[in-house]
């Protein structure tokens, strides 16, 4: 059974990057409490790295063990290593350049320039393969379960690089795949599917700004993930989504958390 998804909302997006910065790093540190390690896949666009700009500058960062902490992203726009669109740079700009982490635990997509080439099929296929060699017996899918997984919501409702009625969408068994014809550019990119996004153990939605509230509103009144993929993005154990007041202004008023 799927949860109904929890709704907390913040003034504006400066308080909501700060408030999802702290939420994150005391999430981490818990988990790595009882596990000894813990995976977060990262998102990019301005909220996913505002709330990693908002993690390099809190004084609480340093209670995170970086070097047990595994990263993994949600969708890559297949560029070349080192182009300044691709979430991995903005991410290492942000905050990764600046805490220590451990190389072989930062799963970054394959570049266009990898060992793959241009084919962002077999790119797809390759991370795919790192998920499945990465997920236990335990896992419930062919990828871990990972402890909190970030998604940005995009005006159209799209989440990772999973666009309203486009094939990625529609897929059930793959866990990755490359993404062809984006409404966005670049229009190639690899993402996650939602077969993996579902196999989270949190799933986390971070919406700010005015352009983003008839994508809020349309996403939680449940239309079906084709229409509204955003709506098909949920966790195993919680499904949160970190909003601002600008964001949250055309949810439902039965939806809308109490004051």
């Amino acid at each position: 059974m799927t949860l109904p998804p929890q709704i907390v909302v913040h003034r504006d997006k400066e308080l909501m990057a700060e408030a999802a910065a702290a939420r994150l790093i005391t999430h981490i540190v818990d988990v790595q409490a009882a596990r000894g390690t813990a995976s977060v896949v990262l998102t990019g666009g301005r909220n996913g790295n505002a709330l990693l700009s908002a993690i390099a500058a809190s004084p609480a960062r340093d209670a995170v063990d970086w070097a047990r902490l595994d990263l993994w992203w949600g969708d890559e726009r297949f560029l070349p290593e080192g182009d300044p669109e691709r979430n991995v740079t903005q991410a290492r700009e942000a905050l990764l350049d600046l805490v220590p982490l451990d190389p072989s635990r930062v799963h970054a997509m394959p570049p266009a320039d990898g060992p793959d080439g241009e084919n962002v099929e077999a790119a797809a296929e390759r991370y795919a393969a790192e998920l499945a060699e990465a997920a236990g017996p335990e896992d419930h899918a062919a990828a871990p379960s990972f402890d909190v997984l970030l998604l940005g919501l995009g005006p159209d409702t799209h989440v990772a690089s999973l666009f309203p009625e486009h094939p990625a969408v529609r897929e059930t068994e793959r866990t990755v795949v490359g993404v062809h014809g984006a409404p966005k550019p670049p229009p190639t990119r690899i993402s996650l599917t939602l077969p993996a996004i579902r196999a989270a153990r949190e799933v986390w939605m971070l919406a700010a700004g005015e352009d983003k509230a008839d994508a809020v509103a349309l996403a939680l009144s449940g239309p079906g993930e084709i229409q509204a993929p955003a709506s098909g993005a949920h966790g195993r154990s919680r499904t949160l989504w970190l909003l601002d007041r600008a964001a949250a202004a055309d949810i439902p008023p039965e939806l809308y958390p109490p004051s």
